[in-house]
């Protein structure tokens, strides 16, 4: 019988006692509470699974072995003790201001000591937790587990606000910071088995467990790549009937529908090694609706990392193609975030392969990339006519009939209704941005500084049958373009697969504000012994010579 499919649900026992699809991550709980003692800290994105992870550790300290039933870990554990487990979800503590933070987590502590029948007298906020570790460890004779879900919350609520809720921040991070900071005394280490600590960010951690030496941060550690997400091997086995209707319902073969969720779902890496993860949440809301679609994005906008990006001047195409040290992931200041290690963290961009010295990372999938880029889009570039917003939606079905007239047509009309005075005066930089951003927004699989073996070509279009290689140019010409894809041999690297191959020269003229000449043809209109697979063709507007 096929189980329920767990849209919402967070609840490790109600997901279990409902019959619901539970993927089994016991084999990564276990490697974390073997040692008689263990620290730990996980930073995920939102949406993958945190707070049930938070949930499954609770039923399996509290001694609920029945839970666990025909899982992995009930084989491979000997000890079902039953421990105090205290639980802090910091999404639900108020913290709009210092003041408040403080009391909602003094209101917390008194709550948990009131119901296990302690009494508390702590009237400072690391007093009365302190106290109430320490002798609810003593009332049952039983070291004490903490689990703190959103511990970032106080701090990421507050971020890309102005610096008014800056400052708010920095004090909500004082406070956690002394509230953390109990678990490193003496007295109250000694009576903690377990500690577990998870969040979206990893910026905090440095500042607020600066002193917790004992914190095991697993959220790079290779043994954990998979804690969170679900594997291929993990989609293919828990989801094979899902995939099967689906398969069914879009009336496509099986394995064209495990390839579509792959490229829509699929790619995102946490660690050095080479497993990537499906986004939990996108995967159940697919098989749910039966409809490709962006579910993880639509859950809640970038807003803050947007502002930083404009703010900042960042070189969007860049973030296709990133390369950063070990140490960008950990080293941060609230007053000074760097853009790349905050994309990482909350999911937008991802490790792609690591090279035993810097991390390079890009886009997880076609989810990601195409609606981030399509919000970006619509917050950077403004149209005077709100008709021409969704303009460059038609951008992918031109050039994927290739129809290129009407697709210069349709860029065209985007760039004449951006307004003058956020287009005026702007250099090549703006245009290609713009031209990358319409593309790579449409839903078209396009890639900036594609790197080839004599040189970077500024962007290549990919679709299952064909490839555009793309030169784009400011105040010159779309021959010069077209004449730099040939001397450079950009489409050397395409040659082999199989595809068709064209190449497209586009110049700007920034004293117009337009498109002011192009050129487009395919690979054998210019070298017909390369066999590129393009056929018989007439371009609309005459050929340069190479």
């Amino acid at each position: 019988m096929t189980k329920f499919l767990p849209v919402g649900i967070q609840n490790f026992k109600k997901m279990i006692t409902g019959d619901f699809l539970y993927v089994d991550k016991t084999r990564y709980i276990y490697e974390m509470i073997r040692p008689p003692q263990g620290f730990y800290f996980l930073a995920r994105p939102r949406r993958f699974g945190k707070s049930l992870l938070v949930s499954t550790l609770s039923c399996l300290f509290e001694g609920q072995r029945d839970l666990f039933k025909n899982l992995w870990i009930d084989q491979a554990r000997r000890e079902w003790k039953k421990y105090p487990v205290v639980k802090i979800d910091f999404s639900r503590i108020s913290m709009t201001s210092p003041e408040k933070l403080e009391q909602s987590l003094l209101a917390r502590i008194v709550q948990l000591s009131e119901a296990h029948g302690i009494r508390n007298s702590g009237r400072l906020l690391p007093d009365c937790f302190a106290t109430f570790l320490t002798q609810l460890a003593e009332k049952y004779d039983e070291s004490v587990v903490i689990l703190a879900d959103e511990y970032d919350k106080p701090l990421i609520e507050h971020l890309g606000k102005g610096k008014t809720h800056l400052s708010i921040a920095k004090e909500n991070r004082d406070i956690l910071k002394q509230f953390f900071g109990v678990l490193k005394a003496e007295d109250v280490s000694a009576v903690l088995r377990f500690v577990f600590i998870t969040g979206i960010s990893r910026f905090a951690r440095v500042s607020i467990f600066s002193d917790l030496n004992n914190l095991n941060d697993i959220s790079m550690q290779e043994k954990y790549d998979g804690i969170m997400g679900y594997t291929e091997a993990e989609l293919l086995c828990c989801f094979e009937s899902n995939i099967n209707q689906l398969s069914e319902k879009l009336n496509l073969g099986k394995e064209e529908v495990i390839r579509k969720i792959r490229d829509w779902y699929d790619g995102y890496r946490f660690t050095n090694s080479e497993t990537s993860v499906y986004n939990p949440f996108s995967v159940i809301k697919l098989f749910d609706a039966d409809k490709f679609d962006n579910y993880w994005f639509e859950t809640a906008t970038p807003s803050f990392l947007i502002n930083l990006i404009k703010e900042q001047d960042y070189p969007v195409a860049d973030i296709e193609n990133l390369a950063l040290s070990k140490e960008r992931f950990s080293v941060y200041e609230l007053d000074d975030l760097e853009l790349e290690p905050l994309l990482f963290q909350t999911g937008y961009i991802t490790i792609r392969h690591y090279d035993d010295i810097l991390y390079h990372l890009g886009y997880p999938n076609r989810e990601v990339k195409t609606s981030f880029l399509s919000y970006l889009y619509n917050r950077l570039v403004r149209l005077k006519d709100r008709r021409l917003r969704d303009t460059y939606r038609r951008l992918h079905v031109c050039l994927n009939e290739e129809r290129t007239e009407d697709f210069v047509n349709a860029v065209k009309s985007i760039l004449a209704s951006i307004p003058y005075v956020q287009i005026a005066n702007q250099g090549e930089d703006y245009y290609h941005t713009v031209f990358y951003l319409m593309l790579s927004a449409s839903g078209i699989s396009a890639h900036t500084e594609v790197l080839t073996s004599h040189g970077r070509a500024d962007i290549a279009v990919e679709f299952d049958d064909k490839v555009y290689i793309i030169e784009l140019k400011c105040n010159r010409s779309a021959k010069q373009a077209i004449r730099q894809i040939l001397k450079k041999k950009y489409y050397e690297k395409y040659l082999e697969d199989g595809r068709r191959i064209w190449l497209m020269g586009i110049n700007f003229d920034t004293a117009k504000r337009t498109i002011s000449d192009w050129q487009c043809g395919s690979l054998d209109d210019y070298l017909p012994s390369t066999g590129s697979g393009a056929g018989p063709w007439k371009p609309a507007l005459s050929l340069p010579g190479p």
